[in-house]
């Protein structure tokens, strides 16, 4: 029995007696959480699948899914009200990380399991030995953290960086028989309807159909190196992002990445951070009331000893960083909208917080981009409804199938035709109609050498799919305005009449009207599309042309669901934080009419020159007004002509009008 083997059983044995024998204030809470341990080393210890069942899933999940959140030591709101503010935050979050032991449980991760209940054993030290229950609460969770550090950051690189067929996710994609569902509960997340119905629905498709779908997915990833003139040769690796449920179509495409020589790598998500391999969500004010859970601990001493660590793991695997090609993802919409409740008792940054929170979030970035560039690594992005969008789920389904493949060919010329037109111009006005109120100016690069030089991407379907888009870098200094919509969802959140204002291209004013309280609107406003900043750059400036992909969403009335991917190729958008071309602003790209792209950068990127910490945001969120909010997109020219492009929502430059065809039939 090696030490792992020994500790392991130690904090069982102790754990179970816990179950049976705490008593006093904080019993409840001391046997519930024993209780999830118990759980977990069952799932951890057994043979086969015996606990990889539909029972199990819904015991596993029980406490934070539906009503039952509420009265669950995961609730910062309940765990205050049973143990007091501070104590109730310090406990909830113990809960929240005992809970990722669920799936550590499934890999068979037994050092994982064995911290967490170590870490449980000394809580319950704490809360029955020592008088000063929160400031050694509060000292157990910073040295546990910082302690474990490096072990949990190098394994998520590490998973990130190398691919190992020996692991579950690996052995479920490519050994799984998919004529029984039943596979998907090997994951050991949270599994839904949504999850059994994709499934069972795809593994119903031809196999030719599947590779066909995987095959848009894939050439959009290999198109992706081909136009950014980056040699695909040289990699090894692609992380597969996808939403469980979808393994029918991620082995035809990790047979096909194989054709590319590219090995696939998977990574997990937390409880409460969801990139990687997810499913539903068991709930998502739980995910929410969790975002800021680091505000119990976070310092200066903790990020930096953080990047040190990031840095000297990144160097350790120098060479695998280099032989990784980047992520594919396969993004899904359609599940309830959600409307998130702020709540007091959730853990929040201090105003220093914050700033370090920003720090870390670029600094991380920049470590990151040293080993693995920008410019030396593609991505490619595509999506797909999931069965919770409702009973046309499969007309949606081939709907969106339809929009991932349209003629690129056509969308080209036309596109080329809108880039023509922006060219000749020195600023592009863009206004609302109807409960709009939009009125923004975007100032464009000067073109030196205009029969050489563009401004506008010509972007097809490769890296964000599908086709059906223009977009450039706009320059910060006389742009100016105001854009609103008056309904979005961004990132899965909710906004009722969103407005900024700019000056000189920097936000200067935001609100919306979510909340009755001003406060409020700007306080959500700032933590989820500012990222905590006072201020973020217009990134980006496009013009959406896929029509046909905004007709799907009107005609089955799912605009409010559909994924930022798809959505902002249904009208002009504009993105906040940092350019398309962030960090790679020294590649040379040129349209498929051959003239090179030179507006790539900014006023605060070229910041990267002399002090690279104020040049990157390291965020990027797409803002789109829908055809039937848009006015007029007008080009004006230094010779004072004005050139129309969109005329009260309706293409009207010659060579683009077929793009109002769908919208017409749409209306007739």
């Amino acid at each position: 029995m090696n030490i792992i083997d020994e500790r392991y059983e130690l904090a069982k044995e102790r754990i179970f007696e816990l179950q049976r024998e705490a008593d006093g204030e904080f019993s409840d809470y001391i046997k519930n959480t024993a209780a999830l341990f118990q759980t977990v080393t069952e799932v951890f210890e057994a043979d086969g699948t015996e606990v990889c069942s539909e029972e199990w899933n819904k015991r596993l999940y029980a406490d934070i899914a539906g009503e039952a959140y509420e009265s669950s030591y995961a609730n910062p709101a309940y765990a205050e009200q049973k143990f007091g503010k501070t104590m109730g935050s310090y406990l909830c979050w113990y809960y929240a990380q005992f809970r990722d032991s669920i799936v550590s449980a499934y890999e068979k991760e037994k050092e994982e399991i064995t911290i967490l209940m170590e870490l449980f054993l000394q809580e319950v030290s704490v809360l029955l030995e020592e008088e000063e229950k929160e400031r050694y609460l509060k000292e157990t969770m910073y040295y546990f953290v910082h302690d474990y550090d490096e072990s949990r950051m190098g394994k998520n690189i590490c998973k990130m960086l190398l691919p190992n067929e020996d692991a579950l996710i690996y052995d479920i994609v490519m050994n799984s028989n998919f004529g029984d569902v039943g596979y998907l509960y090997r994951y050991g997340e949270y599994i839904t309807e949504n999850e059994k119905k994709m499934a069972a629905f795809l593994a119903e498709l031809p196999e030719q159909t599947l590779a066909g779908m995987a095959r848009t997915y894939t050439e959009g990833y290999r198109k992706g190196f081909e136009v950014a003139g980056i040699d695909l040769s040289a990699k090894k690796t692609v992380q597969i992002r996808y939403h469980i449920g979808f393994e029918p179509m991620v082995r035809q495409a990790v047979l096909q990445f194989r054709e590319m020589g590219l090995e696939p790598v998977f990574t997990r998500r937390t409880n409460t951070k969801a990139i990687g391999v997810v499913s539903t969500s068991p709930n998502k004010q739980y995910q929410y009331d969790h975002r800021y859970d680091d505000a119990l601990y976070l310092n200066h001493a903790l990020v930096q000893n953080r990047l040190t660590l990031a840095e000297n793991i990144f160097e350790r695997y120098h060479d695998e960083a280099s032989e990784y090609a980047g992520p594919a993802v396969i993004e899904v919409f359609g599940e309830d909208l959600f409307v998130p409740e702020t709540k007091k008792e959730s853990p929040a940054y201090s105003k220093e917080q914050e700033r370090l929170s920003v720090e870390y979030t670029r600094d991380y970035a920049l470590i990151q981009n040293k080993f693995i560039p920008q410019d030396s690594y593609s991505f490619t992005i595509i999506a797909y409804p999931v069965p919770e969008i409702g009973p046309d789920f499969e007309d949606i389904f081939r709907a969106t199938v339809k929009v991932n493949t349209l003629d690129m060919e056509k969308y080209r010329q036309i596109q080329q035709r809108l880039i023509d037109a922006l060219d000749a111009g020195e600023y592009v006005k863009i206004t609302g109609r109807g409960k709009n109120h939009t009125d923004i100016r975007i100032q464009l690069h000067t073109l030196e050498k205009p029969e050489e030089q563009t401004n506008f991407e010509n972007c097809l379907a490769d890296v964000n799919i599908p086709v059906g888009e223009v977009f450039t870098s706009p320059v910060l200094t006389g742009t100016e305005g105001v854009l609103h919509v008056t309904q979005v969802y961004l990132n899965e959140l909710r906004y009722e009449n969103l407005e900024f204002t700019f000056q000189d291209g920097m936000v200067s004013g935001y609100m919306c009207t979510n909340y009755e309280n001003e406060e409020e609107n700007k306080k959500y406003i700032r933590e989820n599309i500012l990222h905590n900043r006072d201020t973020l750059p217009i990134g980006e400036f496009a013009i959406g042309t896929n029509t046909t992909a905004y007709v799907m969403g009107r005609k089955f009335g799912i605009e409010a669901k559909l994924p930022i991917l798809i959505a902002e190729k249904t009208g002009p958008h504009f993105a906040l934080g940092d350019t398309c071309y962030s960090m790679s602003e020294d590649v040379v790209l040129h349209n498929p009419d051959g003239k090179e792209i030179i507006a790539k950068e900014n006023e605060c990127s070229m910041l990267r020159h002399t002090d690279i910490g104020k040049a990157y945001f390291n965020c990027h969120t797409d803002i789109t007004i829908p055809y039937d909010e848009l006015g007029d997109i007008l080009v004006f020219t230094k010779e004072g002509k004005t050139i129309t492009l969109i005329k009260d929502g309706r293409f009207v430059l010659s060579g683009t009008e077929s793009l109002n065809d769908v919208l017409n039939e749409m209306e007739s």
